[in-house]
């Protein structure tokens, strides 16, 4: 899997060998990277349906509108179906390929739950989870894509307790490379800084609530090093 560029082409394919990139971490921050949630599994074993159950990225979205305007009764019917069968997910497919984010994503298995998503701004919609599962002693992790896998790299970990938001990112990043996803998309375009943030259609997690405040954090990081590398920010200022 070394040499595999994670697939993002709303722009073009890029098929080229992955670099070493580590995500950067520089960035003075306010987020407790150490917050950890008492539990992954409330939620599941008060039967209670979170948005994050919702495989559709488009899905999800409509559903957390439709609470935010109250309309309970709408969101109550959308989240009872939080996976479509085979021959509505192709309906929705043939309506626009963005449709069909997320809803390629595998089954969750047992008690797994999912813990946090990134959607990007492909033309399918692309989304990437961690899923958690209950053992009996440790918490068992995986990183799930909607290609078989084939976009990731170590997805698998343990842990006797829930992750930091600080493990978690890393792991999440570890297995799945953004910012091979984001460069591949970005280096000749001179990594105009609005338009990469934007790429990221959607960072988020039912139990870390400064997760995609993270991400961005630490794609404006990468972005601070890789402008100051190509003296991008240099040759703005004498525009100025």
């Amino acid at each position: 899997m070394g040499g595999f560029v994670p697939y993002c082409d709303p722009r073009r394919i890029v098929k080229v060998a992955k670099k070493e990139m580590a995500m950067p971490t520089t960035r003075s921050s306010a987020i407790d990277l150490a917050y950890r949630p008492e539990t992954y599994f409330w939620a599941h074993d008060k039967k209670i349906t979170l948005s994050s159950d919702i495989k559709g990225a488009e899905r999800k979205a409509l559903y957390e509108r439709l609470v935010e305007a109250d309309e309970t009764e709408l969101a109550s019917t959308l989240i009872q179906e939080p996976t479509l069968s085979r021959n509505d997910r192709e309906s929705i497919g043939r309506i626009h390929p963005r449709f069909m984010g997320g809803e390629y994503l595998p089954d969750r298995l047992g008690e797994e739950v999912e813990i946090a998503r990134i959607t990007i701004a492909s033309t399918t919609q692309d989304v990437t989870c961690v899923y958690a599962k209950r053992g009996k002693n440790r918490i068992y992790y995986r990183v799930v894509d909607e290609y078989g896998g084939d976009t990731l790299n170590n997805p698998c970990r343990t842990s006797s307790k829930p992750l930091t938001l600080k493990q978690l990112t890393d792991f999440f990043i570890g297995a799945w490379d953004l910012i091979a996803c984001l460069d591949a998309n970005f280096e000749y375009e001179n990594y105009p800084r609005e338009e990469v943030h934007d790429f990221i259609v959607d960072a988020s997690s039912s139990f870390y609530a400064e997760f995609g405040e993270l991400i961005h954090e630490r794609i404006d990081s990468w972005l601070d090093e890789r402008r100051a590398a190509l003296g991008l920010d240099e040759e703005e200022t004498k525009k100025d």
